[in-house]
């Protein structure tokens, strides 16, 4: 079945969307899903102690399902390794076995009956695993003393201050390949509404797409294209595993911040191929590759690269970073900058922002679980 358009909100039809209230919250249908409104929550790593087996456990579920019951549209998992040797760290979780698919299951479960799609990132950290976990050791990024494991990338070229990783062969390229396969055949059948490809953050896809990260000379290096070769080769792979109807997202580092890195040019293009791939839709973020990149963070930083590779890649698009106000977020999505907006700091010091967003923006009240309803503002004098 052929995928069903998403349309922009400034698209053809625009005086009747308006109609339809604040963009921010109309629905959005992406092949097969339609996702409830546009307040989307984005990959967050919890580095969570319960998830030293890779299983994700209560904490998961609470962290997960609360933004979920709170309005959002879509919650998307967290950096959910493929392989043992993919996690950031060891209290990361994984999808790599039966066991962390049915920990998976009920937290979509969860979200599902409170009316949420849900959405899982797999990942592979590449030269950035093997690390201590940020809830443990709060000075950045520092490799594990004890326990830890052989890193691998593009290219035998150290993120600073890691262990230097070992160039992976084709082989070896081919093996995550295929567990990206195997993680995509389990996301599905754990219950995941859609999965999104983590191609950002100076994980291990952006290392290969990074010329700073990747210095190879044979058929996964040089040229954007060889760069880009790996990304391509894993949208083919898991789309051809989780079928037609299903959405496959791509998580992008627009820019590395960086002279002679990774652009928002290149992410245009490669976005581009990517849908012609296979792929749907495109989270953009900026940066990780290198730690000490000057990023001129301030609200909304990043949301000019998104509109940037929506355009320039004639590509769906949300926007990341410093958003935590309703109407900068309504802004985006009713000026057809972005289609959706993913809020991460501002879902985690409250998982009702969706609830609240709604309430501000003028967008109703359907969203609230009917166990708290008596706290809806109509219900209670107008105050939120």
């Amino acid at each position: 079945m052929a995928a069903v358009p998403m349309q922009p909100a400034a698209a053809a039809g625009a005086s009747e969307e308006r109609d339809a209230g604040p963009a921010l919250f109309r629905p959005i249908t992406i092949r097969g899903l339609t996702i409830r409104n546009r307040v989307w929550v984005p990959p967050l790593c919890q580095y969570s102690v319960t998830a030293r087996d890779g299983v994700p456990h209560d904490w998961h579920l609470v962290h997960l399902g609360a933004m979920a019951a709170g309005g959002a549209g879509l919650v998307v998992a967290e950096a959910t390794a493929v392989n043992p040797e993919g996690r950031i760290s060891d209290y990361d979780t994984g999808l790599w076995n039966e066991a962390q698919l049915e920990g998976w299951r009920r937290i979509t479960d969860f979200i599902r009956s409170q009316g949420a799609a849900s959405g899982i990132q797999l990942a592979h950290a590449g030269r950035k695993a093997s690390v201590w976990p940020e809830t443990v050791r709060r000075d950045g990024s520092q490799p594990l003393d004890e326990g830890g494991w052989q890193t691998v990338s593009a290219s035998a070229v150290a993120f600073d201050g890691l262990r230097e990783p070992v160039a992976l062969d084709e082989a070896g390229i081919l093996r995550i390949i295929e567990d990206f396969r195997a993680a995509a055949r389990r996301a599905v059948a754990a219950g995941f509404d859609v999965v999104e490809i983590h191609a950002a953050h100076g994980y291990l896809v952006h290392q290969f797409l990074s010329p700073l990260s990747n210095l190879r000379t044979d058929r996964w290096g040089g040229d954007l294209e060889n760069r880009a070769r790996l990304l391509i080769e894993l949208v083919r792979t898991v789309r051809a595993e989780i079928g037609e109807q299903m959405p496959l997202f791509v998580r992008f580092s627009a820019t590395d911040w960086v002279e002679g890195g990774w652009d928002e040019a290149q992410t245009a293009t490669v976005a581009r191929w990517a849908e012609e791939a296979g792929a749907d839709f495109f989270d953009v973020s900026t940066g990780g590759l290198v730690r000490h990149a000057k990023i001129p963070v301030g609200p909304g930083y990043q949301a000019h690269l998104a509109e940037y590779v929506g355009e320039h890649g004639d590509v769906r698009v949300s926007a990341v970073g410093r958003i935590t106000m309703p109407r900068q977020a309504e802004d985006l999505v009713a000026s057809g900058a972005v289609d959706a907006v993913m809020f991460g700091k501002a879902m985690m010091r409250d998982p009702h922002f969706a609830l609240r967003a709604a309430y501000e923006l003028g967008a109703g009240t359907s969203m609230w679980p009917t166990p708290y309803l008596r706290a809806r503002p109509e219900a209670d004098h107008g105050e939120w």
